[in-house]
């Protein structure tokens, strides 16, 4: 195995790095060597235990799966797989008729990893500017579609990522981001100087209009939206991943640069919406759990400002307009509830919910009387719903039909205490009747990261491992927004070897109380939370039977230095610029934690070759010391996944496959 002579000095400390050379993708020494790594795993994991894994995720899939709609023009528009496609369909429905297929992003490639990413329809429901990606990138191409004959306009739009394409009122064209084309910025800045631009329908992207940038804060990215009423045109500005955000704005008809109302970076800013010049915020300043304010932009001084909801015992997850009214999202101990408010504040009523899960995702207008919302749980997939505000009632959208009994399991929330006495929460789901005798195989679930909260969410993974007997477990950990800015500020930077800790002490607890043992015990996270296994496993190699590290982020001293990772350095901090934080990131980074003469559990780590967020040297980096320096028989294995990236928009054939082969790993090695 080749190792090069690499050492750097970090702030007085020597430290070696002789698998660098993996961080090349395209070195023919790395592909050799990733070739002969997927040969020795594929000879543990084709084995009948997959085939039979895998005939039983095709039944748990295979149900109609609707995404939340929108309607625009009188027409309602939303994407639907009829089960195993590969990728959902986007259809259109004209008021009482039936839906006919607008685009079917299967007929664009033949294995399914082209994917629609984002699409957003013009106000007369006529035209359709849509954004697809390929083999996993997070880069985006958008075209443009007429509904009803189906033909494409002849542009193709590029170096997109993550764009907004709202429309203007004439439906002759809309604005997206992009960034430069890449040779004309050095390659470390491909993803920096985010622009807005105009694009005109039928006309060649070289022709599009500059709308704005900031060539002196190059990190900044911009979000562009048209306001309800088609007043404003306003624009979300973020950091990377910093959860403190700006927003500028102005008249939509206005050339005048634009007004920046938030500039100051010194809170969370998501805007509502806005009624004449008052605009609504969700936000968290000088209020963790969110609150909501309005500012008038005629007189937009601070002391002018207006609160409409004050912050409450429970995290305000999100909020919109809706049929006159205020619908916001609340978050109690990682579950969802929907209240509805006036506009001035005054709390109205809660919309009944099927039960303890989560609201994925909410769509509104103002000027509608009904919005859609999608919910879920750990026993129920994702199934949308209409609320009529004026009837007060609740409908399905859609038919569900299942090939499990969701009667046959139970969701249980425990709290646990971590290693501070810090109080958290976990959630535990099994088949009803379950005896806590110590030997049933147990999954461990975990992210903690970058204010995401982990709320109940359906798997036909995690479903089947449940058929067979086994226990599905998420820890709730600090880093995330469970709990608001302060839990997620209590596990980011110098904080975080907290969700470490928690995520140990939910292991701990799980063995304590006869759900599992040590030896049956399997953790299991991706990106962020493959960083989370990474760091559990080896700070505690003792307490786990099994490991899944997922598209993980590992070398914590370079992540910086690759894709996007720059953008997370809020969240963990950079080690080479700043000697305070390399003493902490050196003291968890997995890759530089690996020691000799240890018995790491059998471990699979798991990537993509196209992955450009999290790039696979870190996975390829990981496996290669851990093969190194680990001598015993457990296996240390690594499954790269091509044309796929960081799971983006992947096709429902590459899932169950991954799936197959996750659980294959798991149950053979928790067997004992």
């Amino acid at each position: 195995m080749r190792k090069d002579n690499i050492v750097e000095n970090y702030h007085g400390t020597l430290v070696a790095d002789p698998y660098r050379w993996l961080e090349d993708s395209n070195d023919p020494d790395t592909q050799a060597w990733v070739k002969e790594q997927n040969r020795i795993t594929r000879q543990h994991l084709d084995i009948p235990l997959r085939e039979e894994l895998k005939r039983r995720l095709e039944e748990l899939w295979d149900y109609p799966q609707y995404e939340l709609p929108l309607e625009a023009g009188g027409r309602l528009f939303f994407q639907k797989n009829d089960g195993l496609q590969n990728q959902p369909v986007l259809y259109c429905q004209e008021p009482g008729g039936e839906p006919f297929a607008v685009l079917d992003p299967n007929t664009f490639s033949a294995d399914g990893t082209v994917a629609l990413t984002r699409f957003e329809v013009s106000k007369d429901g006529k035209l359709l500017a849509y954004a697809t990606s390929e083999s996993g990138s997070d880069w985006q191409q958008v075209r443009i579609r007429n509904v009803d004959t189906g033909e494409d306009f002849p542009e193709t739009i590029r170096w997109c990522r993550f764009t907004n394409l709202p429309w203007t009122p004439d439906g002759k064209g809309f604005f997206y981001s992009r960034y430069p084309e890449p040779g004309s910025v050095p390659p470390e800045d491909q993803s920096n100087f985010c622009q807005v631009w105009y694009h005109r329908v039928g006309t060649s992207q070289e022709e599009d209009i500059l709308v704005y940038h900031r060539p002196d804060a190059k990190e900044l990215s911009f979000s562009p939206f048209i306001s309800e009423d088609e007043q404003y045109l306003g624009l979300v500005v973020v950091r990377g991943t910093a959860s403190r955000n700006r927003f500028y704005y102005r008249p939509l008809d206005s050339r005048e640069d634009f007004v920046r109302l938030l500039d100051d970076e010194d809170a969370a800013y998501w805007p509502i919406g806005n009624l004449g010049s008052k605009f609504y915020f969700r936000t968290n300043l000088d209020a963790p759990r969110g609150r909501i304010i309005a500012i008038d932009v005629n007189n937009p001084a601070r002391d002018q400002w207006q609160e409409i909801i004050p912050e409450g015992e429970d995290v305000m997850a999100r909020a919109h307009l809706a049929g006159g009214k205020l619908v916001v999202v609340y978050m109690r101990h990682a579950c969802h509830r929907i209240e509805i408010f006036s506009t001035a504040g005054e709390r109205e009523g809660e919309v009944e919910l099927p039960g303890l899960g989560t609201v994925v995702g909410l769509w509104s207008k103002y000027a509608a009387q009904k919005f859609y919302f999608s919910f879920t749980s750990f026993l129920c997939p994702p199934t949308v719903f209409s609320y009529d505000l004026e009837q007060g009632r609740l409908e399905p959208f859609g038919e569900m039909k299942l090939s499990f009994d969701p009667g046959a399991f139970e969701t249980r929330q425990i709290f646990y205490q971590s290693k501070d006495g810090t109080r958290v929460p976990m959630f535990i789901t099994h088949k009803k009747g379950l005896q806590l005798n110590g030997d049933n195989p147990a999954v461990l679930y975990g992210y903690g990261g970058f204010n995401i909260s982990v709320t109940p969410a359906f798997s036909p993974a995690h479903l089947m491992f449940m058929e067979r007997g086994g226990v599905y477990a998420v820890a709730n950990l600090r880093g995330g927004s469970e709990y608001g800015e302060e839990w997620h500020r209590a596990g980011m930077l110098e904080n975080k070897q907290n969700v470490f800790d928690d995520f140990i002490a939910a292991a701990e607890w799980l063995i304590a109380n006869k759900y599992t043992r040590r030896e049956r015990l399997a953790i299991l996270g991706r990106s962020n939370g493959g960083l989370l296994v990474a760091a559990c496993m080896t700070q505690r190699p003792d307490l786990y039977g099994a490991v899944v590290c997922w598209v993980p982020v590992i070398d914590m001293l370079r992540y910086h230095k690759f894709t996007v990772g720059r953008f997370w350095i809020p969240e963990y901090g950079n080690a080479e610029a700043n000697p305070e934080h390399f003493k902490f990131m050196y003291a968890y980074s997995p890759l530089h934690n690996v020691r000799e003469g240890v018995e790491y559990p059998p471990t699979l780590i798991m990537t993509a070759d196209t992955d450009d967020r999290v790039v696979p040297g870190h996975a390829l980096k990981f496996a290669a010391t851990l093969q190194e320096k680990y001598k015993g028989k457990n296996p240390i294995l690594l499954r790269v996944e091509f044309k796929a990236g960081h799971g983006f928009g992947k096709p429902v054939s590459k899932l169950i496959d991954e799936a197959a082969d996750i659980y294959t790993f798991i149950l053979t090695q928790t067997r004992t």
